[in-house]
């Protein structure tokens, strides 16, 4: 495999080994960061989401670009939950959010499930606010334990 071959943009399945660099990840991005402290406090670290990963508790996927994830989104196959969507600030705008989720909705869709649901902020001045519903995600009316609106999406 040449060099270039390997470093080109290309979205996976999420391995146990992306646990550190989601981490890392997801300190940087422009809305909605977490640092490794916060996450830590919410129980959320390396070790947890590794063996999340590993026990199959949060399938996920990765979007990969010159080797390093830029972006990823993930879920909780117990219940339909999407827990996490984080892109890179490079990658804003670019159709990188909507693949990554498409993906994981797809994921779900075959393991069964028929509703899917989110937290995403209530202020409109907020990206995710837009972002969800042009995707055909709609309010339930109810607002999680963070403060935020809980979105489903029906599957057809």
């Amino acid at each position: 495999m040449t060099p270039e071959r390997a470093a080109a943009p290309e979205y996976r399945q999420a391995r146990p080994d992306d646990a550190e660099a989601c981490i890392d990840l997801r300190g940087r991005t422009r809305e909605n960061a977490f640092s490794r402290e916060e996450l830590r406090n919410l129980g959320i670290t390396p070790e947890t989401w590794r063996d999340g990963i590993a026990e199959g508790l949060f399938p996920g996927y990765v979007f990969t670009s010159g080797g390093r994830i830029g972006g990823y989104c993930f879920g909780d196959s117990d219940s339909g939950e999407i827990l996490v969507l984080a892109v890179l600030p490079d990658f804003e705008g670019s159709g990188v959010g909507r693949t990554l989720l498409g993906l994981m909705v797809e994921d779900f869709r075959k393991r069964g499930f028929h509703r899917l649901f989110l937290g995403a902020a209530t202020d409109p001045g907020v990206r995710s606010h837009g972002f969800y519903r042009h995707l055909g995600w709609v309010p339930t009316g109810g607002i999680d334990d963070a403060g935020d609106e809980i979105m489903e999406l029906t599957l057809a």
